[in-house]
Protein backbone atom coordinates (compact mmCIF):
# COMPACT_ATOMS: atom_id res chain seq x y z
CA UNK A 1 0.00 0.00 0.00
CA UNK A 2 1.42 3.42 -0.93
CA UNK A 3 1.73 6.34 1.48
CA UNK A 4 -1.23 8.10 -0.10
CA UNK A 5 -3.42 5.04 0.43
CA UNK A 6 -2.58 4.50 4.07
CA UNK A 7 -5.47 5.06 6.43
CA UNK A 8 -5.47 5.18 10.23
CA UNK A 9 -6.97 2.35 12.26
CA UNK A 10 -10.60 2.68 13.32
CA UNK A 11 -11.26 4.48 16.58
CA UNK A 12 -9.40 7.27 18.38
CA UNK A 13 -5.65 6.85 18.40
CA UNK A 14 -3.38 7.56 21.35
CA UNK A 15 -1.66 10.80 20.37
CA UNK A 16 0.47 11.00 23.52
CA UNK A 17 3.47 8.64 23.57
CA UNK A 18 5.40 8.24 26.78
CA UNK A 19 8.22 10.73 27.28
CA UNK A 20 11.70 9.57 26.40
CA UNK A 21 14.98 9.84 28.27
CA UNK A 22 15.86 13.46 29.11
CA UNK A 23 18.66 12.54 31.54
CA UNK A 24 21.37 13.85 29.22
CA UNK A 25 20.02 17.39 29.30
CA UNK A 26 21.44 20.22 31.41
CA UNK A 27 19.62 20.84 34.70
CA UNK A 28 17.61 23.83 33.42
CA UNK A 29 16.47 21.92 30.34
CA UNK A 30 15.52 18.87 32.46
CA UNK A 31 13.37 21.14 34.61
CA UNK A 32 11.55 22.41 31.52
CA UNK A 33 11.09 18.86 30.18
CA UNK A 34 9.66 17.66 33.51
CA UNK A 35 6.91 20.27 33.20
CA UNK A 36 5.51 18.46 30.16
CA UNK A 37 5.14 15.00 31.73
CA UNK A 38 1.41 14.32 32.17
CA UNK A 39 -0.54 11.33 33.46
CA UNK A 40 -3.59 11.69 31.23
CA UNK A 41 -4.06 11.87 27.44
CA UNK A 42 -2.22 14.72 25.75
CA UNK A 43 -1.43 16.06 22.31
CA UNK A 44 2.20 15.69 21.25
CA UNK A 45 3.46 18.96 19.76
CA UNK A 46 7.13 18.12 19.26
CA UNK A 47 10.46 18.03 21.08
CA UNK A 48 12.40 20.48 23.24
CA UNK A 49 14.98 22.80 21.71
CA UNK A 50 17.87 23.72 23.97
CA UNK A 51 21.13 25.42 23.07
CA UNK A 52 20.37 24.99 19.37
CA UNK A 53 19.79 21.23 19.65
CA UNK A 54 16.52 19.26 19.37
CA UNK A 55 16.15 16.68 22.15
CA UNK A 56 13.84 13.86 21.08
CA UNK A 57 13.79 12.46 24.61
CA UNK A 58 12.06 15.61 25.90
CA UNK A 59 8.61 15.81 24.26
CA UNK A 60 6.53 18.97 24.54
CA UNK A 61 2.86 18.13 25.05
CA UNK A 62 -0.47 19.71 26.01
CA UNK A 63 -3.04 17.86 28.17
CA UNK A 64 -6.32 17.16 26.38
CA UNK A 65 -8.30 18.20 29.46
CA UNK A 66 -7.04 21.81 29.39
CA UNK A 67 -7.83 22.58 25.76
CA UNK A 68 -11.24 23.95 26.74
CA UNK A 69 -9.30 26.69 28.55
CA UNK A 70 -8.48 28.30 25.23
CA UNK A 71 -5.22 29.25 23.57
CA UNK A 72 -3.27 31.40 21.14
CA UNK A 73 -1.33 30.47 18.01
CA UNK A 74 0.72 33.44 16.83
CA UNK A 75 3.64 34.27 14.56
CA UNK A 76 4.72 36.17 11.49
CA UNK A 77 3.54 35.16 8.03
CA UNK A 78 5.36 32.08 6.75
CA UNK A 79 6.52 30.77 10.13
CA UNK A 80 4.28 27.69 10.17
CA UNK A 81 1.07 28.71 11.96
CA UNK A 82 -1.13 26.88 9.44
CA UNK A 83 0.79 23.62 9.87
CA UNK A 84 0.51 23.98 13.65
CA UNK A 85 -3.27 24.28 13.34
CA UNK A 86 -3.27 21.17 11.13
CA UNK A 87 -1.11 19.23 13.61
CA UNK A 88 -3.33 20.10 16.58
CA UNK A 89 -6.56 19.46 14.62
CA UNK A 90 -5.36 16.00 13.54
CA UNK A 91 -4.58 14.91 17.08
CA UNK A 92 -7.83 16.32 18.45
CA UNK A 93 -9.76 14.40 15.79
CA UNK A 94 -7.84 11.24 16.64
CA UNK A 95 -8.88 11.71 20.29
CA UNK A 96 -12.55 11.98 19.31
CA UNK A 97 -12.80 15.79 19.62
CA UNK A 98 -14.58 17.74 16.83
CA UNK A 99 -12.66 20.73 15.46
CA UNK A 100 -13.62 23.91 13.59
CA UNK A 101 -11.03 25.56 11.32
CA UNK A 102 -11.27 28.63 9.10
CA UNK A 103 -9.23 28.02 5.94
CA UNK A 104 -8.32 31.48 4.64
CA UNK A 105 -6.03 30.45 1.79
CA UNK A 106 -7.28 26.92 1.05
CA UNK A 107 -4.18 25.30 2.60
CA UNK A 108 -6.04 23.23 5.19
CA UNK A 109 -8.23 21.17 2.87
CA UNK A 110 -5.43 18.59 2.70
CA UNK A 111 -6.33 17.39 6.20
CA UNK A 112 -8.85 15.08 4.52
CA UNK A 113 -6.11 13.13 2.72
CA UNK A 114 -3.06 11.17 3.94
CA UNK A 115 0.19 13.06 3.66
CA UNK A 116 3.11 12.18 1.44
CA UNK A 117 6.40 10.96 2.81
CA UNK A 118 9.42 12.94 1.64
CA UNK A 119 12.90 13.85 2.85
CA UNK A 120 11.71 16.83 4.89
CA UNK A 121 9.10 14.73 6.69
CA UNK A 122 11.64 11.96 7.38
CA UNK A 123 14.16 14.46 8.72
CA UNK A 124 11.61 16.16 11.01
CA UNK A 125 10.35 12.80 12.33
CA UNK A 126 13.90 11.73 13.17
CA UNK A 127 14.65 15.05 14.90
CA UNK A 128 11.63 14.93 17.18
CA UNK A 129 11.80 11.17 17.69
CA UNK A 130 8.26 10.39 16.60
CA UNK A 131 7.07 7.82 14.08
CA UNK A 132 5.21 9.37 11.14
CA UNK A 133 2.27 7.52 9.58
CA UNK A 134 0.33 9.20 6.76
CA UNK A 135 -3.35 9.60 7.62
CA UNK A 136 -6.42 11.47 6.42
CA UNK A 137 -9.16 12.61 8.78
CA UNK A 138 -12.96 12.99 8.57
CA UNK A 139 -13.64 16.49 7.19
CA UNK A 140 -16.75 18.54 6.47
CA UNK A 141 -16.16 21.38 4.02
CA UNK A 142 -18.25 24.52 4.54
CA UNK A 143 -18.49 27.81 2.63
CA UNK A 144 -20.06 31.14 3.60
CA UNK A 145 -23.24 31.55 1.61
CA UNK A 146 -22.12 28.72 -0.67
CA UNK A 147 -19.44 30.95 -2.24
CA UNK A 148 -16.62 28.51 -2.82
CA UNK A 149 -16.27 24.77 -2.34
CA UNK A 150 -18.38 23.79 0.64
CA UNK A 151 -21.80 23.22 2.15
CA UNK A 152 -23.44 26.68 2.38
CA UNK A 153 -23.35 28.38 5.77
CA UNK A 154 -26.03 31.04 6.16
CA UNK A 155 -27.47 33.00 9.05
CA UNK A 156 -30.76 34.83 9.27
CA UNK A 157 -30.46 38.54 9.93
CA UNK A 158 -32.64 38.07 13.04
CA UNK A 159 -30.25 35.57 14.61
CA UNK A 160 -27.11 37.41 13.48
CA UNK A 161 -28.27 40.39 15.48
CA UNK A 162 -27.58 44.13 15.39
CA UNK A 163 -24.20 44.19 17.13
CA UNK A 164 -22.40 41.81 14.76
CA UNK A 165 -24.19 43.24 11.72
CA UNK A 166 -23.15 46.76 12.72
CA UNK A 167 -19.54 45.53 12.87
CA UNK A 168 -19.83 44.05 9.36
CA UNK A 169 -21.45 47.26 8.06
CA UNK A 170 -18.72 49.39 9.68
CA UNK A 171 -21.30 51.48 11.57
CA UNK A 172 -20.20 53.80 14.35
CA UNK A 173 -21.43 53.42 17.91
CA UNK A 174 -24.43 55.72 17.49
CA UNK A 175 -25.49 53.95 14.30
CA UNK A 176 -25.01 50.56 15.98
CA UNK A 177 -27.34 51.61 18.79
CA UNK A 178 -29.87 52.83 16.24
CA UNK A 179 -29.69 49.53 14.36
CA UNK A 180 -30.42 47.83 17.67
CA UNK A 181 -33.60 49.90 17.99
CA UNK A 182 -34.67 48.85 14.49
CA UNK A 183 -34.15 45.17 15.39
CA UNK A 184 -36.13 45.72 18.58
CA UNK A 185 -38.94 47.26 16.57
CA UNK A 186 -39.00 44.34 14.12
CA UNK A 187 -38.86 41.83 17.00
CA UNK A 188 -41.80 43.37 18.87
CA UNK A 189 -43.89 43.70 15.69
CA UNK A 190 -43.24 40.09 14.73
CA UNK A 191 -41.51 41.08 11.49
CA UNK A 192 -38.99 38.32 10.84
CA UNK A 193 -35.71 39.44 9.32
CA UNK A 194 -34.57 36.46 7.27
CA UNK A 195 -32.30 38.13 4.71
CA UNK A 196 -30.95 41.59 3.99
CA UNK A 197 -33.92 42.66 1.88
CA UNK A 198 -36.15 42.13 4.93
CA UNK A 199 -34.08 44.49 7.03
CA UNK A 200 -33.82 46.96 4.18
CA UNK A 201 -37.62 46.86 3.77
CA UNK A 202 -38.18 47.62 7.46
CA UNK A 203 -35.68 50.51 7.44
CA UNK A 204 -37.12 51.85 4.17
CA UNK A 205 -40.61 51.75 5.66
CA UNK A 206 -39.49 53.60 8.80
CA UNK A 207 -37.88 56.33 6.70
CA UNK A 208 -40.87 56.65 4.35
CA UNK A 209 -43.73 59.12 4.64
CA UNK A 210 -46.10 56.44 5.84
CA UNK A 211 -43.68 55.08 8.44
CA UNK A 212 -42.61 58.27 10.14
CA UNK A 213 -45.19 57.88 12.87
CA UNK A 214 -43.67 54.50 13.71
CA UNK A 215 -40.18 56.04 13.63
CA UNK A 216 -41.21 58.64 16.19
CA UNK A 217 -42.25 55.85 18.57
CA UNK A 218 -38.74 54.33 18.54
CA UNK A 219 -36.93 56.44 21.11
CA UNK A 220 -33.64 57.92 20.05
CA UNK A 221 -33.77 56.88 16.39
CA UNK A 222 -33.53 59.81 14.00
CA UNK A 223 -34.61 59.73 10.39
CA UNK A 224 -31.12 60.84 9.31
CA UNK A 225 -29.43 57.91 11.10
CA UNK A 226 -31.97 55.45 9.74
CA UNK A 227 -31.19 56.82 6.27
CA UNK A 228 -27.46 56.23 6.79
CA UNK A 229 -28.17 52.63 7.84
CA UNK A 230 -30.35 52.12 4.77
CA UNK A 231 -27.60 53.38 2.48
CA UNK A 232 -25.05 51.15 4.22
CA UNK A 233 -27.30 48.13 3.73
CA UNK A 234 -27.81 48.94 0.06
CA UNK A 235 -24.05 49.27 -0.49
CA UNK A 236 -23.46 46.06 1.47
CA UNK A 237 -25.83 44.15 -0.82
CA UNK A 238 -24.26 45.73 -3.91
CA UNK A 239 -20.92 44.19 -2.84
CA UNK A 240 -22.46 40.71 -3.07
CA UNK A 241 -23.03 40.18 0.66
CA UNK A 242 -26.66 39.12 0.39
CA UNK A 243 -25.77 35.44 -0.16
CA UNK A 244 -24.51 35.07 3.41
CA UNK A 245 -27.89 35.83 4.96
CA UNK A 246 -30.97 33.69 4.61
CA UNK A 247 -32.35 30.21 5.12
CA UNK A 248 -31.86 27.39 5.78
CA UNK A 249 -29.80 28.72 8.64
CA UNK A 250 -26.75 26.71 9.64
CA UNK A 251 -27.21 24.73 12.85
CA UNK A 252 -23.98 25.00 14.86
CA UNK A 253 -24.78 21.64 16.49
CA UNK A 254 -23.48 20.19 13.21
CA UNK A 255 -19.99 21.27 14.29
CA UNK A 256 -20.09 18.81 17.20
CA UNK A 257 -20.21 15.55 15.26
CA UNK A 258 -17.96 12.49 15.38
CA UNK A 259 -17.38 9.97 12.59
CA UNK A 260 -18.52 6.35 12.78
CA UNK A 261 -15.04 5.25 13.88
CA UNK A 262 -15.13 7.66 16.84
CA UNK A 263 -12.82 10.33 15.45
CA UNK A 264 -13.94 13.94 15.67
CA UNK A 265 -15.16 15.59 12.46
CA UNK A 266 -12.98 18.50 11.36
CA UNK A 267 -15.25 21.25 9.97
CA UNK A 268 -13.21 23.37 7.56
CA UNK A 269 -14.77 26.69 6.53
CA UNK A 270 -13.32 27.34 3.08
CA UNK A 271 -12.75 31.11 2.72
CA UNK A 272 -10.56 31.64 -0.40
CA UNK A 273 -13.59 32.92 -2.35
CA UNK A 274 -14.24 35.61 0.29
CA UNK A 275 -10.72 36.28 1.59
CA UNK A 276 -11.05 39.85 0.25
CA UNK A 277 -13.91 40.38 2.77
CA UNK A 278 -12.04 39.75 6.03
CA UNK A 279 -14.28 41.88 8.22
CA UNK A 280 -17.33 39.92 7.09
CA UNK A 281 -15.90 36.45 7.63
CA UNK A 282 -14.34 37.34 10.99
CA UNK A 283 -17.75 38.61 12.14
CA UNK A 284 -19.39 35.42 10.87
CA UNK A 285 -16.89 33.37 12.91
CA UNK A 286 -17.97 35.32 15.97
CA UNK A 287 -21.61 34.58 15.15
CA UNK A 288 -20.85 30.84 15.04
CA UNK A 289 -19.14 31.09 18.42
CA UNK A 290 -21.91 33.23 19.92
CA UNK A 291 -24.53 30.79 18.62
CA UNK A 292 -22.72 27.87 20.28
CA UNK A 293 -22.57 29.87 23.50
CA UNK A 294 -26.28 30.67 23.22
CA UNK A 295 -27.38 27.05 22.76
CA UNK A 296 -24.96 24.71 24.56
CA UNK A 297 -25.72 23.65 28.15
CA UNK A 298 -23.35 24.18 31.06
CA UNK A 299 -21.24 21.08 31.71
CA UNK A 300 -18.34 22.43 33.79
CA UNK A 301 -14.83 21.00 33.53
CA UNK A 302 -14.54 18.00 31.21
CA UNK A 303 -11.90 15.37 30.44
CA UNK A 304 -11.87 16.49 26.83
CA UNK A 305 -13.55 19.38 24.98
CA UNK A 306 -16.80 19.01 23.09
CA UNK A 307 -15.30 21.21 20.37
CA UNK A 308 -12.11 23.19 19.74
CA UNK A 309 -12.74 26.31 17.66
CA UNK A 310 -9.83 28.00 15.87
CA UNK A 311 -10.52 31.70 15.27
CA UNK A 312 -8.22 32.75 12.44
CA UNK A 313 -7.30 36.38 11.59
CA UNK A 314 -8.42 37.29 15.10
CA UNK A 315 -7.04 40.83 14.90
CA UNK A 316 -9.81 41.72 12.43
CA UNK A 317 -12.43 41.07 15.07
CA UNK A 318 -10.80 43.35 17.63
CA UNK A 319 -9.69 46.18 15.35
CA UNK A 320 -11.89 49.23 15.85
CA UNK A 321 -14.26 47.36 18.16
CA UNK A 322 -16.27 49.33 20.70
CA UNK A 323 -15.76 48.80 24.42
CA UNK A 324 -19.14 47.05 24.64
CA UNK A 325 -18.21 44.74 21.76
CA UNK A 326 -14.90 43.82 23.41
CA UNK A 327 -16.68 43.20 26.71
CA UNK A 328 -19.05 40.81 24.93
CA UNK A 329 -16.12 38.89 23.39
CA UNK A 330 -14.40 38.69 26.77
CA UNK A 331 -17.52 37.40 28.49
CA UNK A 332 -18.22 34.87 25.75
CA UNK A 333 -14.67 33.48 25.90
CA UNK A 334 -14.76 33.33 29.68
CA UNK A 335 -18.11 31.57 29.91
CA UNK A 336 -18.02 29.22 26.91
CA UNK A 337 -15.28 27.19 28.59
CA UNK A 338 -17.86 25.79 31.03
CA UNK A 339 -19.85 24.58 27.99
CA UNK A 340 -16.94 22.44 26.86
CA UNK A 341 -15.75 24.62 23.97
CA UNK A 342 -12.11 25.62 23.63
CA UNK A 343 -11.25 28.69 21.53
CA UNK A 344 -7.83 29.27 19.95
CA UNK A 345 -7.19 32.72 18.54
CA UNK A 346 -4.82 32.78 15.56
CA UNK A 347 -3.00 36.00 14.71
CA UNK A 348 0.48 37.48 14.24
CA UNK A 349 1.31 38.86 17.68
CA UNK A 350 -0.30 38.62 21.14
CA UNK A 351 -0.74 42.40 21.12
CA UNK A 352 -3.47 41.88 18.48
CA UNK A 353 -5.61 40.38 21.25
CA UNK A 354 -6.95 42.64 24.06
CA UNK A 355 -5.42 41.99 27.46
CA UNK A 356 -8.69 40.85 29.06
CA UNK A 357 -9.04 38.15 26.39
CA UNK A 358 -5.35 37.23 26.32
CA UNK A 359 -5.43 36.62 30.08
CA UNK A 360 -7.93 33.80 29.53
CA UNK A 361 -5.85 31.90 26.96
CA UNK A 362 -4.21 29.01 28.80
CA UNK A 363 -2.08 27.58 25.97
CA UNK A 364 0.38 29.56 23.86
CA UNK A 365 2.20 28.51 20.68
CA UNK A 366 4.28 31.47 19.52
CA UNK A 367 6.10 31.14 16.20
CA UNK A 368 8.89 33.46 15.07
CA UNK A 369 8.52 37.22 14.98
CA UNK A 370 10.46 39.60 12.79
CA UNK A 371 12.05 42.85 13.98
CA UNK A 372 12.76 44.71 10.75
CA UNK A 373 11.15 48.01 11.78
CA UNK A 374 10.70 50.03 15.00
CA UNK A 375 7.07 48.84 15.14
CA UNK A 376 8.22 45.23 14.79
CA UNK A 377 10.69 45.74 17.61
CA UNK A 378 7.98 47.20 19.82
CA UNK A 379 5.71 44.22 19.05
CA UNK A 380 8.54 41.82 19.89
CA UNK A 381 9.14 43.41 23.28
CA UNK A 382 5.41 43.43 24.03
CA UNK A 383 5.19 39.73 23.14
CA UNK A 384 8.09 38.82 25.43
CA UNK A 385 6.34 40.58 28.32
CA UNK A 386 3.29 38.32 27.93
CA UNK A 387 5.31 35.18 28.72
CA UNK A 388 6.23 33.88 32.19
CA UNK A 389 9.83 34.17 33.35
CA UNK A 390 11.98 31.89 31.26
CA UNK A 391 15.40 30.28 31.11
CA UNK A 392 15.63 31.53 27.51
CA UNK A 393 16.50 34.95 26.15
CA UNK A 394 13.11 35.26 24.50
CA UNK A 395 13.85 38.36 22.45
CA UNK A 396 16.74 36.60 20.77
CA UNK A 397 14.94 33.26 20.56
CA UNK A 398 11.74 34.59 18.96
CA UNK A 399 13.63 36.29 16.15
CA UNK A 400 15.79 33.22 15.51
CA UNK A 401 13.18 30.45 15.36
CA UNK A 402 12.96 28.54 12.10
CA UNK A 403 9.83 27.52 10.21
CA UNK A 404 7.99 24.87 12.20
CA UNK A 405 9.52 25.94 15.50
CA UNK A 406 7.74 27.77 18.29
CA UNK A 407 7.88 28.88 21.91
CA UNK A 408 5.27 26.96 23.90
CA UNK A 409 3.68 27.27 27.32
CA UNK A 410 0.43 25.50 28.28
CA UNK A 411 -1.60 24.76 31.38
CA UNK A 412 -0.62 21.56 33.13
CA UNK A 413 -3.12 19.06 34.49
CA UNK A 414 -3.17 20.92 37.80
CA UNK A 415 -3.99 24.20 36.06
CA UNK A 416 -0.55 25.74 36.62
CA UNK A 417 1.38 27.00 33.56
CA UNK A 418 4.23 24.88 32.27
CA UNK A 419 7.75 26.30 31.81
CA UNK A 420 8.37 28.13 28.54
CA UNK A 421 9.75 25.60 26.04
CA UNK A 422 11.33 26.26 22.66
CA UNK A 423 9.93 23.46 20.51
CA UNK A 424 10.58 21.85 17.17
CA UNK A 425 7.09 20.84 16.07
CA UNK A 426 6.05 17.53 14.56
CA UNK A 427 5.00 17.31 10.93
CA UNK A 428 1.26 16.83 10.28
CA UNK A 429 0.34 13.34 9.06
CA UNK A 430 -2.23 14.58 6.55
CA UNK A 431 -1.50 16.30 3.25
CA UNK A 432 0.30 19.61 3.81
CA UNK A 433 -1.39 21.49 0.99
CA UNK A 434 -4.76 21.89 -0.73
CA UNK A 435 -6.74 19.16 -2.47
CA UNK A 436 -8.04 19.96 -5.94
CA UNK A 437 -11.40 21.64 -6.54
CA UNK A 438 -12.99 18.56 -8.12
CA UNK A 439 -12.23 16.48 -5.02
CA UNK A 440 -13.64 19.21 -2.79
CA UNK A 441 -16.85 19.33 -4.83
CA UNK A 442 -17.25 15.54 -4.62
CA UNK A 443 -16.81 15.68 -0.85
CA UNK A 444 -19.47 18.39 -0.61
CA UNK A 445 -21.97 16.47 -2.77
CA UNK A 446 -21.43 13.33 -0.68
CA UNK A 447 -21.84 15.21 2.60
CA UNK A 448 -24.73 14.32 4.89
CA UNK A 449 -25.34 18.08 5.27
CA UNK A 450 -25.62 18.83 1.55
CA UNK A 451 -29.32 18.11 1.10
CA UNK A 452 -30.18 20.10 4.21
CA UNK A 453 -28.33 23.31 3.36
CA UNK A 454 -27.54 23.37 -0.37
CA UNK A 455 -30.77 24.95 -1.62
CA UNK A 456 -31.60 28.45 -0.37
CA UNK A 457 -35.19 29.04 0.78
CA UNK A 458 -36.95 32.41 0.55
CA UNK A 459 -40.11 32.14 2.62
CA UNK A 460 -42.50 34.91 3.52
CA UNK A 461 -40.97 37.40 5.93
CA UNK A 462 -40.82 41.15 6.58
CA UNK A 463 -40.17 42.15 2.96
CA UNK A 464 -43.17 40.23 1.60
CA UNK A 465 -45.51 41.40 4.36
CA UNK A 466 -44.63 45.04 3.97
CA UNK A 467 -44.88 44.77 0.17
CA UNK A 468 -48.29 43.12 0.49
CA UNK A 469 -49.48 45.83 2.86
CA UNK A 470 -48.46 48.55 0.42
CA UNK A 471 -50.31 46.78 -2.38
CA UNK A 472 -53.58 46.64 -0.45
CA UNK A 473 -56.10 49.23 -1.74
CA UNK A 474 -57.05 52.04 0.58
CA UNK A 475 -60.39 51.50 2.40
CA UNK A 476 -63.51 53.01 0.76
CA UNK A 477 -64.61 56.33 2.33
CA UNK A 478 -67.64 56.04 4.59
CA UNK A 479 -70.97 57.26 3.03
CA UNK A 480 -71.95 60.73 4.15
CA UNK A 481 -75.25 59.51 5.70
CA UNK A 482 -73.29 57.23 8.08
CA UNK A 483 -70.78 59.81 9.13
CA UNK A 484 -70.93 61.04 12.68
CA UNK A 485 -72.50 64.49 13.22
CA UNK A 486 -70.01 67.32 13.31
CA UNK A 487 -70.56 67.80 17.02
CA UNK A 488 -69.78 64.07 17.67
CA UNK A 489 -66.89 63.84 15.25
CA UNK A 490 -64.20 61.26 16.06
CA UNK A 491 -60.50 62.24 16.13
CA UNK A 492 -58.83 63.07 12.82
CA UNK A 493 -58.25 60.15 10.45
CA UNK A 494 -54.49 60.49 10.79
CA UNK A 495 -54.88 59.85 14.52
CA UNK A 496 -57.36 56.95 14.38
CA UNK A 497 -56.10 54.99 11.36
CA UNK A 498 -53.72 52.20 12.36
CA UNK A 499 -50.22 52.37 10.98
CA UNK A 500 -49.19 50.26 8.02
CA UNK A 501 -47.24 47.83 10.20
CA UNK A 502 -50.16 47.54 12.62
CA UNK A 503 -52.39 46.64 9.66
CA UNK A 504 -49.91 43.91 8.76
CA UNK A 505 -49.61 42.62 12.32
CA UNK A 506 -53.39 42.44 12.81
CA UNK A 507 -54.18 40.94 9.40
CA UNK A 508 -55.57 37.35 9.21
CA UNK A 509 -52.48 36.28 7.26
CA UNK A 510 -50.14 37.49 9.97
CA UNK A 511 -52.21 36.00 12.81
CA UNK A 512 -52.10 32.64 11.05
CA UNK A 513 -48.34 32.86 10.69
CA UNK A 514 -47.91 33.92 14.33
CA UNK A 515 -49.89 30.87 15.47
CA UNK A 516 -47.64 28.58 13.42
CA UNK A 517 -44.50 30.16 14.86
CA UNK A 518 -45.91 29.83 18.37
CA UNK A 519 -43.39 29.83 21.16
CA UNK A 520 -40.40 29.63 18.80
CA UNK A 521 -40.49 33.32 17.95
CA UNK A 522 -43.05 34.91 20.21
CA UNK A 523 -43.78 38.59 20.21
CA UNK A 524 -40.32 39.64 21.26
CA UNK A 525 -37.03 37.84 20.73
CA UNK A 526 -34.64 37.28 23.61
CA UNK A 527 -31.15 38.30 22.56
CA UNK A 528 -27.82 37.28 24.07
CA UNK A 529 -24.50 39.05 24.62
CA UNK A 530 -23.99 40.08 21.00
CA UNK A 531 -27.65 40.74 20.34
CA UNK A 532 -27.78 37.36 18.60
CA UNK A 533 -30.99 35.35 18.69
CA UNK A 534 -31.85 31.76 17.92
CA UNK A 535 -35.11 30.11 16.93
CA UNK A 536 -35.05 27.23 19.36
CA UNK A 537 -34.40 23.77 17.98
Amino acid sequence: MSDSETVPPAGPRDASPAPGDASGLPAEARKIASGYVFAGPALDLGALLWDGQCHAGAPVRVPLSVLSRHGLVAGATGTGKTKTLQLIAEQLSAQGVPVFLADIKGDLSGIARPGQRNDRVRKRSAEVGRAWTPAGFPVEFLALGGLGHGVPVRATVTSFGPVLLAKALRLNQTQEQSLGLIFHYADTKGLELIDLKDLRAVVAFLTSEEGRAELRDIGGLSGATAGVILRSLTAFEAQGMADFFGEPEFDTADLLRTAEDGRGVVSVLELPAVQDKPLLFSTFLMWLLADLFHDLPEIGDVDKPKLVFFFDEAHLLFHGASRAFLDSITQTVRLIRSKGVGVFFVTQTPKDVPGDVLAQLGSRVQHALRAFTPDDDKALRATVQTFPRSAYDLEELLTGLGTGEAVVTVLGESGAPTPVAATRLRAPESLMGPVDAAELDRAVRDSALHDRYAQAVDRESAYERLSAARAEPAPEPEPAARRAPRTQRAPRAAEEEPSLVEQVVHSPMFRSLARSVGTQLGREITRSLFGTARRRR
